[in-house]
């Protein structure tokens, strides 16, 4: 049931009352149609960037590579920054929708060609109403979020220096599950994640002598299974961790053994003593096999791309929580729990010196969901396709509810006319 009292939340519904639906919607299939890669997102700025000058912001592009800010000045108020992620996914498409990406082997596999069209609609409805409200608002079109480059990227080129620092930051991310749920967490939401890369060095030679070399190949697969036991032998039960091999890479033809093997690592860990403890034992089960292997020289581990954790301010996130119960009703917000997902969105709140809210919006269409095997919802959850899923596709209905989750959501935070 839904209970509108505040300002914000009656606000809300005024100013996206009249959205131009068939407009987001077709901005939403342009965009899903032209996917770009991490720091390439060139048109899609330029989209966004046109949008936000025909709505009235100062808008500035390049920042930090490819980003795109906005700004309205709006009086005096609280700063508020709405981000939305614009890189796609290295991933082939397999929807068969009938705008499917035409970019060979590029995808809109996460979701932020919809976050786009959330923060396009809601930066045209916010400043079409802007008499009901006073402040600042900072709109951010963020590069590579998938590599974990870009939020960095855009504070070390100024972002703040150039358009102001912002008194709170809000985020959200379109997810599985059936469309029309907005889950918020006060505290941790989601996780940190540590990329390794990991180079087994051995002694190549000809797959009929294979006693005249050293194989990396059996090195790497002992060094694999090994690493499995990183998180069910090595943390406690109640340290939550995931530990994935992404990729194992070795040799050219069916008789050459080479002479080394790559493995590349993805770590998820929800405190900064797990990460180093995790770091630890991949250090040395790596060069324990590469030892017992007789490996000619150690291996190297490369530690790569990190995301911090995602901490919600507690006092922030509940505000907005509670404006979006209002507009959507109570039963559609609650508390999941931490994810084991990533994002680079922490890194704008400065060593979290910035207040933020980051929350979901579910975007499985009903009719998928319906279809999907089980009976229970973690059944269902697991069985309709995710984030970075060549088969991820979501329902159009909830650009509405995304452009109102962020007008809600800002209209929390400024100050009311």
């Amino acid at each position: 049931m839904r209970f509108v009292t505040s300002d914000a939340a009656r606000t809300a519904l005024d100013l996206t009352a009249d959205l131009p639906v068939t407009d987001l919607e077709d901005l939403y299939r342009d965009l899903h149609r032209h996917p770009e890669l991490s720091l390439r997102e060139h048109r899609t700025a330029g989209t966004l960037a046109g949008r936000l000058k025909d709505a009235g912001f100062e808008t500035a592009e390049g920042v930090g590579g490819t980003g795109v800010v906005g700004r309205l000045r709006n009086g005096d108020g609280p700063a508020v920054l709405l981000r939305a992620d614009m890189d796609a996914l290295p991933v082939r498409e397999e929807t068969g929708l009938p705008y499917a990406s035409q970019a060979d082997g590029v995808m809109h596999a996460c979701g932020h060609d919809l976050h786009v069209t959330w923060l396009t609609g809601a930066a045209a409805a916010l400043a079409a109403g802007r008499e009901t409200w006073r402040g600042t608002l900072l709109v951010v079109g963020q590069p590579a979020e998938e590599t974990g480059q870009g939020a960095v990227r855009m504070v070390a080129d100024g972002l703040y220096e150039r358009f102001g620092r912002p008194d709170v930051l809000l985020g959200q991310h379109a997810a599985p599950g059936l469309a029309g749920l907005y889950p918020h967490a006060p505290g941790l939401i989601m996780s940190a994640s540590t990329e390794v890369d990991i180079v087994v060095h051995g002694r190549g030679g000809h797959g009929s002598r294979p006693e005249a070399t050293v194989d990396p190949v059996v090195t790497a697969a002992y060094l694999v299974t090994r690493l499995q036991t990183v998180v069910s032998r090595e943390l406690a039960a109640g340290e939550s961790a995931v530990l994935t091999v992404g990729r194992i890479e070795a040799g050219t033809r069916h008789n050459i053994i080479p002479s080394e093997a790559r493995v590349s690592l993805n770590l998820r860990s929800q405190s900064e003593e797990v990460r180093q403890r995790m770091l630890a034992a991949i250090r040395r089960i790596a060069h324990g096999e590469c030892l017992a292997a007789g490996c000619p020289r150690e291996p190297e581990v490369t530690i790569g791309n990190t995301f911090p954790v995602t901490v919600n301010d507690a006092a922030t996130d509940a505000a907005v929580a509670a404006v979006h119960a209002e507009v959507f009703g109570a039963d559609t917000v609650f508390d999941p729990g931490p994810a084991m997902g990533s994002e680079d969105f922490p890194e704008l709140a400065l060593d979290s010196s910035i207040p933020y809210s980051y929350w979901f919006v579910t975007t499985t269409p009903a009719e998928v969901w319906d279809r999907a095997p089980g009976d229970t919802l973690p059944e269902k959850f697991a069985a309709v396709p995710s984030n970075h899923s060549p088969h991820f596709a979501p329902d159009l209905s909830t650009i509405t509810p995304g452009v109102r989750t962020l007008v809600s959501g800002a209209l929390a935070m400024l100050s009311p006319a």
